[in-house]
């Protein structure tokens, strides 16, 4: 038996298992499935025959658990398999009608053959994937109805309507042969051929070839006839042709819409060849696994695109605001369900604060992750409108009934303030967030519930609480707390008592290291716990120091620049900065020169030292500057371009009164 690389990887041939090798030769005589010890019958037994353990025929293969109606050995070459003709050797018994007893004899065959279809075809339906549904046509038909079978593909498969590209070429996909034992005493056990027939990789099907005939007809076809041979020549590669004696079926498999493959029954010699009949049960394998692989290859399809869906409704990843440290994690319900309604975000704010979401839209279907998509869109939105948590909340569920009934969702919004040390949370329905100490304390954060987004004319309420240096806030969805083994407040109770403990092995003076926190989070799920899909976002406040910060107002009058750059360069001079003088007065007097001119309030200065410089010019007019190319003859209009070639980076955001121009600059220290 041979794999080829296309197969489905880390399986292997049933024959070549090591715990399936030859059974004693008293459990063939008994006409026991070697998978289920003790019992001769059951569907799944009986529809997947071991070949080292001398099927019972079609009827054992069918999952009866009958014995050999014509008293057989059990061996596929036995007169109950179709085709078969018993040992090797043997000579096949042709009744006819008239015969005495004939008559029985042919209706018990017909019936095996049956059997035989319904077991093999039922194997071939279990396959999900693509390579589960070939596997399941070669275990299914070797060595019960064939010696050996070489399957081959349409390479690209195409996807439901989707026009198939050009040329049509076919890949050997995989290929299954057994043959028999030449131990002496142990001629009936089947064991791996590691010399299948040869045959060539690829073929490109030529337009009005033989091959492209065989294909078009549909119906299985005999390899003994001119065109089948001239076709299989054709599939197979000239340089290998078939070693005499072989008997072939040539089988096109042709899915809802068009021929993506075609499938070889091969026997050996020795064996009796194929009847007419058993064109029929190569139709019925070629049509059940040509359907199978199409619906395999659009569910794939479906799946990649739920997938990519997910991953782009989630950020790629996370900013780095100033004075805080963020992790996250996402986990689907299943493998196979990959597409739910959570998600995280973290938005940076004017004013070096960020914005803290975690959301759950209820489901796990597209329209739950086209939901969510479309709330995390409308929160990001908000959120650079500066507007307060609690507004937020109050827009997202004004947005979430415009897009339809039942549009359910709960949302956690959190903006934090490193220069205040001080976070806002606004929550609508959802579990509330843990805030983990320095010295190891894990509190629930007492916030108000809330009512889901989605309910309609509810008010939410914002708290504002302490956020420490050091300490970790923890925002999650249900699917962390809650499943069907525990309620949402014991899994609280649980996720608070894992952050301390976790939190006491680093130490009262070192905050555990967030990815390892968030890893050590989502082990604490049982393998009963997994019944909705984990978004997970952690933040450690660094905050910033008051030292670290200076704030002024300035009057919106002409003297306010030249005052912006004295503050600035005593400010430089405290901090020991001296080296970025120069460049911080010219952008300083350039972005506060601009603030002045269409300010009628104070114009606030802020400058902010960490591991950058960054400097904040806020104003109560709600323009935004943007960045043009002045002509020679112009006077002004070349602020920002000094400000975009000397900045490490600077940006504008409206605020709900004005507006905030920033930029920073690397401190090189």
């Amino acid at each position: 038996m041979t794999e080829h690389p296309t197969s489905h990887e880390g399986r292997q041939p049933l024959a070549a298992r090591p715990q399936e090798r030859a059974r004693p030769r008293q459990e063939a005589a008994a006409g026991l499935p070697s998978d289920v010890p003790g019992q001769a019958g059951g569907p799944t037994a009986a529809a997947t025959p071991a070949p080292d353990a001398q099927p019972a025929g079609p009827a054992a293969a069918a999952g009866a658990g009958h014995p050999d109606p014509l008293g057989g050995t059990g061996h596929p070459n036995s007169p109950g398999f179709p085709g078969g003709t018993g040992h090797p050797g043997a000579v096949a018994l042709a009744v006819s009608p008239q015969h005495p007893g004939g008559g029985d004899t042919s209706a018990r065959r017909e019936g095996d053959r049956l059997r035989f279809v319904g077991a093999a075809t039922r194997r071939i339906a279990r396959g999900i994937d693509l390579d589960e549904i070939v596997l399941g046509l070669c275990r299914a038909t070797v060595p019960t109805f064939s010696d050996e079978i070489l399957v081959y593909l349409r390479d690209p498969l195409p996807v439901g309507d989707e026009r198939p590209v050009a040329p049509f070429v076919l890949r050997l996909r995989r290929t299954d042969r057994l043959r028999l034992s030449d131990l002496e005493g142990e001629d009936l056990v089947l064991v791996p051929d590691p010399d299948p027939t040869p045959a060539a990789e690829l073929c490109e099907v030529r337009a009005g070839g033989a091959l492209a005939e065989v294909l078009r007809g549909v119906r299985p076809v005999f390899g003994d006839g001119a065109a089948a041979r001239t076709a299989l020549a054709e599939l197979l590669g000239a340089e290998h042709p078939l070693p005499g004696g072989l008997r072939a079926i040539l089988a096109p498999l042709r899915g809802r819409r068009r021929v993506i493959g075609a499938a070889v029954f091969l026997r050996r010699p020795e064996r009796a060849g194929f009847e007419p009949n058993d064109l029929l049960v190569a139709a019925q394998l070629a049509t059940h696994t040509a359907l199978g692989i199409d619906k395999a290859v659009l569910y794939g399809r479906e799946a990649y695109i739920a997938d990519e869906l997910q991953r782009t409704m989630l950020p790629d990843s996370l900013p780095q605001p100033t004075g805080v440290k963020l992790a996250s994690r996402y986990l689907p319900a299943a493998e196979t369900a990959r597409v739910g309604g959570d998600w995280y975000d973290a938005i940076p704010l004017p004013g070096s604060r960020v914005a803290l979401v975690v959301g759950d839209v209820m489901g796990h279907s597209m329209t739950s992750a086209a939901i969510m998509g479309q709330l995390r869109t409308t929160a990001q939105t908000l959120a650079g409108l500066d507007l307060p948590p609690q507004e937020v909340l109050h827009h997202l569920d004004e947005q979430a009934q415009r897009l339809g009934e039942n549009r359910m969702a709960t949302c956690m919004y959190a903006v934090y303030d490193p220069v205040s040390h001080r976070i806002t949370v606004a929550n609508a329905g959802h579990p509330p967030p843990i805030l983990l100490h320095l010295g190891g304390r894990a509190e629930v954060l007492r916030v108000p519930p809330g009512a889901p987004i989605g309910v309609g004319g509810v008010d939410f309420e914002a708290v504002e609480l302490d956020a420490p240096a050091g300490a970790t806030l923890l925002l999650y969805t249900d699917g962390l707390v809650e499943s069907r083994l525990r309620d949402v407040w014991t899994g609280i109770e649980q996720l608070r008592e894992r952050l301390a403990a976790t939190a006491q092995l680093t130490g009262p003076d070192h905050s555990p290291p967030l990815e390892a926190l968030c890893d050590d989070v989502l082990d604490m799920l049982g393998p009963g716990d997994r019944d909705d899909d984990i978004a997970l976002l952690a933040a450690r406040f660094d905050g910033i120091a008051p030292s670290d910060v200076a704030y002024w107002f300035l009057e919106p009058e002409d003297a306010a620049p030249g005052r912006a750059r004295r503050l600035a360069r005593r400010a430089l001079a405290r901090w020991d900065l001296e080296e970025l003088t120069d460049s911080v007065e010219l952008l300083v007097s350039e972005v506060v020169t601009n603030a002045v001119r269409y300010a009628e309030r104070p114009v606030t200065l802020r400058l902010l030292r960490t591991d950058v410089l960054r400097c904040e010019v806020g104003d109560d007019s709600p323009q935004l500057p943007r960045q043009r190319r002045a002509r020679d003859t112009d006077e002004g209009g070349r602020g920002l371009f000094l400000v975009n070639r000397l900045a490490r980076r600077w940006g504008a955001t409206r605020l709900s009164g004005g507006k905030v121009v920033w930029f920073e600059l690397a401190t090189r220290t």
